[in-house]
């Protein structure tokens, strides 16, 4: 039977000269136009082999042609489309990790557009004629922005701290609280992100419990800082006790060791005032004395994927001239988002007009309800009667790996089909 079904499966050519296969993709290139047939006749094959799905008996050459001609037809025109396009948030979590996190704001697209469509001085001083840096911009608005001595900026966060401790650190160790050993998505953890910096993980304290004497006992000779990672992506609550960067400062001072702040999610606004948690910003934990702090660029702060490094020279020049900044460093691109991003947080209002992830964090709930209604009616257009459209009270997500214990009222509109 096996045998009989495999000899009725048509050759490519045949697939090729099929009259609807030429008419329908007429304009498609002639090697994917194979390549979408020598797959759909691989299925074919190899389902009949595995005795799945076999056809009837009297099932003809012409049936499995029109089979394999139709899959080639959809597989072509489905490879035309982008893979990574524009998609609907319906999901209650703001920056949805899934879905690209923060969408950047109009400033920002803007600038992007103008340096992908043309050439740019993104290495090359306009002053001086000469050779120039990508970081410098962005160095000049971070410092502004933070208080910090200097900055750069890596593709992300976790190349952020990766580069801040192979710079730093490598074979030496370095001292970390248990309860902020946290995985930072994707199954990456912040010990395998030490062991890869070449440095050695040092932990004390409990998980609900580390105390300065902890961190304390555990300075030696060979001790290369002392690192605090805010647990941005969740909370241990009750009986439980963290040290702060400040307290963790004093300690650097009086052991001459370097403080080093993983903040995460980091930002520039107090978001407190906008009636959202309180969570450190920047400039508080580099006022706190934190000689370098790590954060992202795509999470609360609304700009493009970046690993943000903002801190004391003498640190921040150490890992300018490690060649892992090489392999992990920005494009144009990124550049350009970023640094339209950031000029935004010079003027707080305008920042919180501009910026999407912040305007939508901080709509009232009248904002929220008529944006709702709004989109019931369009959907209503288009439903007709198909469907039962209501709007409810519910409850939005921050995401992003940032306020995990955080529900923002909100409004939803429900759709409950019809039949």
């Amino acid at each position: 039977m096996q045998n009989e079904l495999l000899r009725l499966l048509p050759s490519v050519d045949e697939v090729l000269r099929f009259e609807q296969v030429q008419k329908e993709l007429s304009s498609f290139p002639h090697n994917v136009i194979v390549g979408a047939i020598r797959e759909a006749l691989n299925e074919a094959r190899s389902a009949i082999i595995a005795g799945k799905n076999l056809a009837p008996e009297n099932i003809t050459r012409r049936a499995y042609l029109e089979m394999i001609a139709l899959k080639t037809i959809t597989a072509v025109k489905r490879s035309a489309y982008p893979t990574l396009r524009r998609v609907i948030n319906a999901t209650g979590v703001i920056l949805h990790t899934n879905l690209g996190r923060a969408p950047l704001g109009r400033q920002a697209s803007q600038a992007v557009n103008d340096v992908v469509l043309h050439y740019s001085n993104l290495e090359l001083d306009l002053a001086t004629g000469k050779r120039g840096s990508r970081y410098m911009p962005l160095e000049k608005l971070l410092t502004s922005l933070t208080g910090a001595e200097a900055a750069m900026v890596v593709n992300n966060n976790a190349a952020a701290v990766l580069l801040v401790l192979s710079s730093l650190a490598r074979g030496q160790e370095v001292i970390v609280s248990r309860g902020q050993l946290v995985e930072i998505g994707g199954s990456f953890r912040i010990p395998e992100v030490m062991s890869q910096s070449g440095a050695v993980l040092v932990e004390v304290g409990t998980t609900n419990k580390t105390y300065p004497e902890d961190y304390r006992r555990a300075v030696n000779e060979n001790t290369a800082l002392l690192l605090h990672v805010h647990t941005s992506n969740y909370r241990i609550v009750g009986f439980a006790r963290e040290i702060t960067v400040s307290e963790l400062v004093e300690l650097g001072r009086e052991y001459k060791l370097p403080v080093v702040s993983d903040l995460g999610s980091g930002f520039f606004i107090d978001l407190s005032r906008y009636g959202l948690p309180w969570e450190p910003t920047v400039q508080e934990t580099v006022r706190a004395g934190a000689d370098v702090v790590t954060f992202s660029g795509d999470k609360l702060l609304g700009g493009p994927q970046a690993g943000i490094i903002v801190g004391k020279s003498s640190y921040i020049d150490r890992m300018k001239t490690n060649p892992l900044t090489r392999a992990i460093r920005v494009d144009k691109m990124t550049v350009a988002a970023l640094e339209a991003t950031l000029r935004l947080y010079l003027d707080e209002a305008q920042a919180m007009a501009e910026i999407p992830v912040l305007r939508m964090l901080t709509l009232n709930l009248d904002q929220l309800k008529q944006k709702a209604v709004e989109l019931a009616s369009l959907i209503r257009t288009v439903a007709g009667k198909r469907a039962q459209i209501d709007i409810d009270e519910n409850v939005s997500a921050v995401g992003g790996g940032a306020m995990p214990t955080t529900n923002l009222p909100t409004y939803v509109v429900a759709l409950q089909p019809v039949r």
